[in-house]
């Protein structure tokens, strides 16, 4: 705030500060905000500190202060997701706009609009929905991006572009869909004949019937890589286009107030997330435990956007979330459950900005074990949004700007609450896996750059450990107030697809004792003992085939996996409609409102729970699908070139190769593997030359060419140049189809006999 006329010094006021003059100062002295410095400024003590926290909190409750931790300050900035209304161009005919949620003491932020050529039309008064990002050095603050106009919701189409006379038409590949689309000459964005187009609708249906488009999206090549995430998602059925009704809710909501929640907005909850991240749904806070009941003990706080306050049953979002189930992510693009408004904006835990939340705070003692946890319903403020890099950089000691004044009283604890909960993990024997995942890097274009790794940091488990301390916590209290809800369900491997890992651990010379009830224990202790051999691929991979897939569930069936009794996703209400599922069962459980988990919703959780189930395998699918062409795009000009992989898989038509460097599954026909004929074994796994014995089974280490890549399928063909360091060796003799070579007696027997059940999945 901007006062007028001359400003007297604190030192030589004699009376109590009227609130112009703490604004004064607060403005001229951002560094010295806490109440104890405007105290001290104002020479302030005794009971007139009290007046004085009065009065703070009014400036607070007016708008006119932010309180961020133990300090008061002007709000100062926006959040990425943005609802702005655009304002009349200026003289060199830039278009400007100004944030219709800002709430600072100053004036707002000037923020220019940066149109795309794809984008409609915007004017002076649109409200629009916009992507910012701030800049330095410029006369603006923001740039921003259009998402879209607020009221707009156009029909969109991904098909194929056939040029015409006059415009052209564009063919759907969507399944099901037969109707074409109509271009006229002025709308075909210069698109060519058989390019894969991106585009909305552009006015009422034609003299034919059809609708008519407007390109606004070139994708070119069918089989280029900007296009295969589309084409997955029509492939499989992916809803991406939000309806109307959906949309005019979302538009319509408005940032919670605090009303009758906790007011969590002093406790300095943080969010670690990917760099990459576009909506930040968990944000965590610990601190010593000061009870001394509880020597060396941590008090935890977990806080998840509060979605459920949003998106309320039988709403148009409400149906459109379940009917998605779960948001989708592919290399280049996110498909959300829910829209913009709410999972980059309203729902996602934005630094600095006040945001509704359900929060849990538990209580661990110095081993790590959960001693109790309660869950409240509140509002809360980040205070920071941190990548895992910078939170593990600064833990180790290497802190920049943004994390020094965090490190002693957010980060160090946050750390050391987590390594309580690595010694209950070590007594838990959560399955520990060991399969490194593999990240797709993509250019602004979508081509594939790298292929690499992704780290696994301290600071990923922490959030993790973090997030299933939660997930249990919520599980708990629904079940100690006999509250309905759905569960993440883990069952226990059957006893053939054990018996089977054991078949292979025996056959590697590890052991896998019988006779007694499998706990993950046991096979934490052979993948530690297949570690650093030429099996450990071999035994993870096993392993992992050998689980059951996790589903939800309204019995509780306990999760194998994390070797919990109970559990329940409660951590991504954004995207998963499993976890809004279980907030609004938190809602009915503590009586916090109208938006809980109505007896309706009760009655068909059955049928939500499977249906939520099967949009989670089709996302995997779709996400698979689409990792696979991108590969095959990456590699297709590497056909001729030999790599190094292992057997993954094996089939009556060939054996499944996954390559070391990228990670990408080919395939080695029966015809690449040498010129004798293959028995394939269901019950041993395994490919057995019929001339030469020679036997093929998973986890063999094999050099391979490229013969084929194709991205369109994703498909990559390979020819096997080496197995287990030697050369296949050449045909003997002529084999008969099915049979031994004539002249000589039965093959060899498989060198491994496993069951059928431990055939890939």
């Amino acid at each position: 705030m901007t006062l007028g006329g001359p400003r007297d010094t604190p030192d030589t006021m004699a009376r109590f500060p009227t609130k112009s003059e703490l604004l004064a100062w607060i403005g001229d002295n951002p560094s010295l905000t806490s109440k104890r410095d405007i105290a001290k400024a104002f020479g302030i003590k005794g009971q007139d500190r009290i007046d004085l926290k009065r009065l703070l909190k009014e400036l607070e409750a007016e708008g006119h202060l932010e309180k961020r931790r133990k300090t008061y300050r002007d709000p100062e900035s926006l959040p990425p997701v943005s609802v702005l209304q655009v304002l009349p161009a200026d003289d060199l005919g830039d278009l400007f706009a100004r944030p219709l949620e800002w709430q600072g003491e100053g004036p707002a932020p000037r923020i220019l609009f940066s149109a795309r050529a794809t984008d409609p039309t915007v004017g002076e008064g649109d409200r629009i929905l916009a992507r910012l990002q701030k800049v330095d050095g410029e006369d603006h603050q923001y740039v921003a991006r259009l998402i879209r106009k607020i009221g707009t919701n156009p029909r969109r189409t991904l098909g194929i572009f056939r040029k015409g006379a006059e415009g052209g038409r564009i063919v759907p590949i969507s399944k099901g869909s037969d109707k074409e689309w109509t271009v006229g000459a002025n709308d075909t964005h210069g698109a060519r004949d058989g390019e894969l187009v991106e585009a909305e609708q552009a006015g009422p249906k034609g003299r034919m019937g059809l609708p008519r488009a407007r390109i606004v999206t070139r994708l070119g090549d069918p089989g280029a890589p900007r296009a295969v995430s589309l084409i997955a998602i029509h492939e499989h059925g992916i809803p991406d286009a939000f309806p109307d009704a959906a949309i005019a809710e979302a538009d319509a909501a408005t940032p919670a107030r605090l009303e009758n929640r906790e007011d969590l907005r002093d406790l300095p909850l943080i969010t670690i997330d990917p760099a990459d991240a576009r909506d930040r749904d968990d944000a965590c806070y610990a601190h010593a435990d000061d009870d001394p009941k509880n020597p060396g003990g941590h008090v935890i706080w977990v806080a998840i956007a509060d979605v459920a306050h949003y998106v309320r049953p039988g709403s148009a979002l409400d149906r459109e979330a379940k009917k998605r189930g779960n948001s989708t992510y592919f290399p280049d693009r996110v498909v959300p459950m829910l829209p913009d408004r709410l999972s980059g904006d309203l729902c996602s835990l934005h630094e600095a900005v006040a945001r509704a939340c359900i929060a849990v705070r538990m209580v661990v003692d110095a081993e790590g074990n959960k001693i109790d946890h309660r869950f409240v319903r509140g509002l809360m403020r980040s205070v920071a949004s941190l990548t895992y890099e910078e939170a593990q950089a600064a833990a180790d000691g290497d802190v920049s700007d943004k994390t020094g004044p965090l490190k002693e009283g957010v980060i160090d604890p946050l750390f050391a609450a987590y390594r309580a909960l690595l010694k209950a993990r070590a007594r838990r024997q959560p399955l520990e896996l060991d399969l490194p995942e593999r990240r797709i890097v993509l250019s602004e274009e979508g081509e594939v750059t790298s292929v690499a790794f992704k780290d696994r940091l301290a600071a990923h488990k922490l959030i993790e450990e973090f997030m299933v301390l939660a997930n249990v916590s919520a599980a708990e209290t629904l079940i100690a107030k006999r509250t309905e809800l759905v569960f993440r369900v883990h069952e226990e491997p059957s006893p053939e697809k054990i018996n089977a890992l054991r078949e292979t651990a025996v056959a590697s010379g590890l052991p896998l004792a019988k006779g007694q009830v499998l706990q993950t224990g046991q096979l934490n202790r052979l993948l530690k003992s297949a570690a650093d051999t030429d099996f450990a691929e071999l035994i993870n991979l096993t392993t992992l085939r050998s689980m059951q897939q996790a589903y939800y569930s309204p019995s509780n069936l306990g999760h194998f996996g994390l070797a919990l009794r109970a559990y329940a996703h409660f951590t991504s209400p954004i995207r998963r409609y499993a976890d809004l599922i279980v907030h609004r069962a938190l809602i009915t459980a503590h009586d916090w409102g109208r938006d809980g988990l109505g007896a309706e919703e009760v009655e068909r959780l059955d049928d939500t729970a499977k249906h939520i189930s099967d949009t989670e395998r089709r996302s995997m699918v779709a996400e698979r699908d689409t990792n696979d062409r991108y590969l095959a795009a990456y590699l297709s000009d590497r056909v001729g070139s030999v790599m190094e992989g292992r057997i993954s898989g094996l089939a009556r038509f060939g054996a499944f190769v996954k390559l070391d460097e990228t990670g990408a599954d080919g395939l080695l026909p029966m015809r690449a593997l040498g010129r004798e004929y293959f028995h394939y074994d269901a019950d041993s796994q395994t490919l057995m030359g019929a001339d030469t014995g020679l036997t093929i089974g998973i986890g063999d280490r094999v050099v391979v060419k490229l013969a084929e890549a194709v991205p369109v399928t994703g498909g990559l063909t390979l020819e096997l140049v080496e197995i287990d360091g030697k050369r296949p060796p050449k045909r003997s003799g002529t084999s008969r189809r099915g049979g031994a070579p004539r002249g000589r007696g039965k093959p060899a027997k498989p060198r491994r006999k496993l069951k059928k059940t431990a055939r890939a999945r």
